[in-house]
């Protein structure tokens, strides 16, 4: 069991420490106006600033309409393909599509019948960690947040690697496939570590299966029976697919493209990547929707009244309601303002799920306060190009019915994500002649250095 730090606690003498470091780091807001400095390379639009050029995927949020660019129904492409069309494809075919979607990603096009039985094939021949990787990596020190877990498995995987610094295409793209094939594996043991050290539950263990998809083997690995209804694994399997990638411009796929430029190893780089996605304002936001669910469902007694709905909306739009933010998670996007696509495609599957779970009155309730916070919130703020459900607002309550444990969330966005990283740490590879760095203007005045005996 993992052991706390003797100096873990904070002190007075910390706190006045950290008083310091607040006051010498803390920069005016009208600098960055002044000197035309974009904060998180947003312009004062929210438009993200051009950093660099991807063939990866692409968002659409915005047409241009007579010489004016104008909010419009959002799209997503991965390699120029209209990501409903993809999942429209594969499922009427009635097949898995994850691993369809990660060569799209990584190969620039779409497999015949046999590239794709050969690349699922291959995928499936890479699931096996190392001989007493589990015992000696992952159970060895359990943690209470997995994605830290995970992030020491990827690094520690290097070891295991005869060519870790090897940044040949054919090399990288081999670690690569290893990492996609082994981050379900990576992601339920991880889960299954701290639910047997830190909770006390028992430790059960399953072997991953080469002939099932990505998502079978996620649900066979974590349940006890390793079963599963199709419709649960189809749908767990959509949402892999819409979690695979997002455009260049997100943090954890920048992330990548930085951490690649400066020639360091393949599990560096991906691990870079998870720690980004960790952050709550990344691939954390569907807990938040979560927790925000769970007091409505506690202070909304009728949950087919609007009227008692709105009024618990407008209480944490004032800062009044559970964690006080002035949020209501789930709702609005720093790209997508009249919809998400992702949102749109996952709502229906999501729909049949609740049909098959018997939980229809709970989906009644997602329907209600998606239609009500938006117009509360355009209302609030004034926000006349229009706000709507992202897909973190329907992948939480679809996680819940799976019976999927919290902790999960997020390590399943980055067993999706890595097919994405694995994308664009290639074409970092084989575009990127610098080193990215960008600069940063120094707005303390110069200082004289005073002796310690005078000071």
């Amino acid at each position: 069991m993992a052991s706390h730090y003797p100096f873990s606690k904070v002190t007075p003498q910390l706190e006045e420490l950290a008083a310091l470091c607040v006051g010498s780091s803390d920069i005016a807001p009208e600098l960055y106006l002044e000197h035309n400095v974009y904060c998180g390379l947003r312009d004062l639009n929210g438009k993200g600033v051009l950093t660099g050029l991807t063939e990866i995927s692409d968002i659409v949020s915005k047409k241009e309409v007579n010489g004016e660019l104008v909010p419009c129904d959002g799209e997503l492409y991965y390699r120029g393909y209209n990501v409903r069309d993809l999942i429209k494809g594969f499922t009427d075919d009635n097949r898995f599509g994850f691993e369809e979607t990660t060569y799209l990603l990584l190969f620039g096009e779409l497999p015949d019948r046999q590239q794709l039985d050969t690349f699922i094939k291959l995928i499936g021949t890479y699931r096996r960690l190392p001989s007493s990787f589990v015992r000696d990596i992952v159970l060895k020190s359990p943690s209470e947040d997995l994605m830290n877990t995970i992030a020491r498995s990827v690094l520690s995987l290097y070891a295991y690697d005869d060519f870790p610094n090897d940044l040949s295409i054919p090399n990288v793209l081999r670690q690569s496939l290893e990492l996609i094939a082994l981050f379900p594996m990576l992601t339920v043991y991880s889960y299954q570590a701290k639910r047997y050290y830190l909770d006390g539950d028992g430790l059960v263990i399953h072997r991953p299966k080469k002939n099932l998809s990505t998502a079978e083997n996620i649900l066979c690995l974590l349940r006890e029976d390793s079963r599963y209804t199709e419709l649960e694994a189809k749908v767990l399997d959509i949402s892999l697919v819409l979690h695979a990638e997002h455009g260049g411009g997100n943090n954890s796929s920048f992330t990548t493209h930085v951490v690649t430029s400066s020639g360091t190893d393949t599990y560096s780089a991906v691990t870079a990547a998870l720690c980004s996605l960790k952050g709550p304002k990344h691939g954390g936001a569907n807990l938040k929707v979560m927790g925000m669910f769970d007091e409505l469902k506690k202070t909304v007694s009728d949950w087919t009244n609007d009227d008692e709905i709105t009024a618990y909306l407008q209480k944490l739009l004032n800062k009044e309601a559970f964690d006080r933010s002035g949020l209501i998670y789930g709702m609005g996007h720093a790209v997508y303002s009249i919809s998400d696509p992702r949102a749109r495609i996952f709502k229906g599957y999501v729909e049949k799920l609740a049909s098959e779970k018997h939980m229809e009155r709970e989906f009644d309730l997602y329907s209600r306060v998606e239609r009500l916070a938006a117009e509360l919130i355009a209302k609030k703020r004034r926000i006349y190009k229009g706000v709507s459900a992202n897909i973190d607002f329907y992948s939480g309550f679809c996680y819940s019915m799976l019976g999927l444990p919290l902790e999960l969330y997020t390590p399943l966005f980055a067993a999706a994500r890595i097919a994405g990283w694995s994308a664009h740490r290639i074409e970092e590879l084989v575009n990127g002649k610098k080193i990215i760095r960008p600069a940063y203007l120094n707005v303390r005045p110069r200082a004289e250095y005073v002796p310690l005996s005078e000071r």
